[in-house]
């Protein structure tokens, strides 16, 4: 059994009071044997929020994995942006952009979706599909996960243009073998399967909130918890409360069975979590039109 904790938009530099005590309290506790964050871990790539995010990394005691996000290039200094837009990323945080960690069950790959010649829009270039099939071309059958900041699929009511190439993307994903997408950007959380084309095979993309920003967009802080059991998935979703803490609100489960992901018991949601779960239903939605 391999646990991994999802986190995503940490934005540094815009963190509620408390909250990254808190949430490396909740990490701690639950012991994970890898850490996931799927870009912005700044807000505005500056130097003091890169090593305020690495410092909280390494308060985990786990090991972890991050890529960039577009939050995680220089805005305003365009020559940095346009010539050294990691320079701030790699010098503070990781020097590799498209990090990989594998167990006797799960082999991660991350995914580096930043286009520093786009305001927030990402990009998937033709080079990530080859670098997916090599991450993956002896994963045997362990789990295959990918990591990237921006989703390959936006739900209808999102405004945020969606990322450059996603179609692309999606069959790409499918092409080698992904089996999970751990994503960020729209500080809204969602656990759906999504496919390339219908009767193509099914990604199961989980979705994390800002586990930090004071920027939530109207749903609670938040990070996810992977539980893989052999083809059997569990979704944790945690979320802050007003006491402080970090709980976990509700339970997805999946099971792999081919090129499928079936749902296999969907806990109660808790109240606060509900518009979540409509997050999901929508991109589910969305697939369909």
């Amino acid at each position: 059994m391999t646990r991994i904790a999802h986190l995503s938009d940490l934005h540094m530099g815009t963190e509620a009071a408390g909250l990254p005590e808190a949430l490396a309290e909740a990490i701690a506790r639950l012991r994970p044997d890898l850490v996931v964050v799927s870009g912005d871990l700044t807000q505005r790539a500056r130097a003091g929020q890169f090593r305020g995010a690495r410092a909280l990394l390494d308060r985990f005691g786990a090991p972890w994995l991050a890529v960039p996000g577009n939050h995680d290039v220089p805005l305003w200094n365009l020559p940095a942006r346009l010539l050294r837009p990691f320079e701030g990323y790699r010098r503070h945080v990781a020097h590799d952009l498209a990090p990989r960690w594998r167990d006797a069950a799960v082999a991660v790959a991350g995914l580096n979706t930043v286009d520093p010649c786009a305001w927030e829009a990402g990009r998937f270039r033709q080079r990530d599909a080859g670098l997916l099939s090599e991450a993956f071309a002896d994963a045997g059958d362990r789990l295959r996960v990918v990591a990237m900041h921006h989703p390959p699929i936006h739900p209808p009511d999102v405004r945020k243009r969606l990322m450059r190439g996603a179609g692309e993307a999606l069959a790409g994903l499918a092409a080698a073998g992904a089996d999970v997408v751990l994503c960020g950007h729209l500080h809204a959380w969602a656990t759906a399967p999504i496919t390339a084309r219908k009767g193509g095979r099914e990604l199961l993309m989980v979705q994390a909130g800002t586990a930090l920003s004071t920027r939530r967009r109207g749903e609670a802080n938040d990070f996810n918890l992977l539980i893989v059991d052999g083809t059997e998935l569990a979704v944790e979703r945690w979320a802050h409360e007003s006491d402080g803490a970090f709980r976990c609100g509700e339970t997805h489960r999946f099971r792999r069975v081919g090129e499928v992901w079936l749902r296999i018991d969907t806990a109660p949601a808790a109240a606060p979590a509900r518009a979540a779960a409509r997050v999901s239903a929508r991109v589910s939605a969305a697939l369909d039109d």
